[in-house]
């Protein structure tokens, strides 16, 4: 089962889910001694580039699409998830659930992880400091609070359920 977002929401997605920084040397005072998940290759990298190791990535070899060559080399335990392009799946959601409760760890997304951050914030503790690339923008900050548990939810809840074409069962929800 997995989670499709309908064409008429993707432009809801395009907004910034937090505060934009131009790179991640601006946004580096609001993160130090902060506990951080990193969604996307080249912000995870960067991350990693400035001393800064997050407690949970997630990549997917991919930037805007294309290959990256700078997929960050984190010694994490690696949990593989599935994840068709503008869909959540129950794989990604239970990649995402484990790394939470057992981090440090690295989730290698086989597809698209550009919706991951959504789950993340829903499975994520508060407090917690999620970053992910904007395209053509920077770097999005999001603190876990409240607030991002409610609108990473509202979000999701537009999204279309769908059965998997391998024909897996009902798993986990968000």
């Amino acid at each position: 089962m997995h989670r499709r977002l309908p064409e008429a929401e993707r432009s809801s997605l395009r907004k910034p889910f937090g505060q934009v920084y131009p790179d991640i040397r601006a946004l580096l005072p609001r993160i130090r001694g902060r506990t951080v998940y990193a969604v996307g290759d080249v912000v995870t990298h960067n991350l990693v580039k400035e001393g800064i190791a997050p407690q949970i990535a997630i990549i997917d070899g991919h930037t805007m699409r294309e290959p990256c060559t700078r997929v960050p080399n984190l010694p994490f335990r690696r949990i593989v998830a599935r994840n068709p392009p503008g869909t959540i799946s129950d794989d990604l959601i239970r990649a995402i659930r484990d790394a939470v409760e057992d981090p440090p760890a690295l989730i290698f997304v086989e597809g698209e992880e550009d919706l991951a951050v959504l789950p993340l914030v829903l499975a994520a503790p508060p407090g917690v400091v999620i970053l992910y690339g904007q395209p053509k923008e920077g770097i999005v900050l999001r603190e876990v609070d409240g607030e991002a548990k409610a609108l990473a939810s509202a979000f999701v809840d537009r999204f279309v359920h769908e059965e998997n074409p391998s024909g897996g069962g009902r798993g986990p929800t968000l």
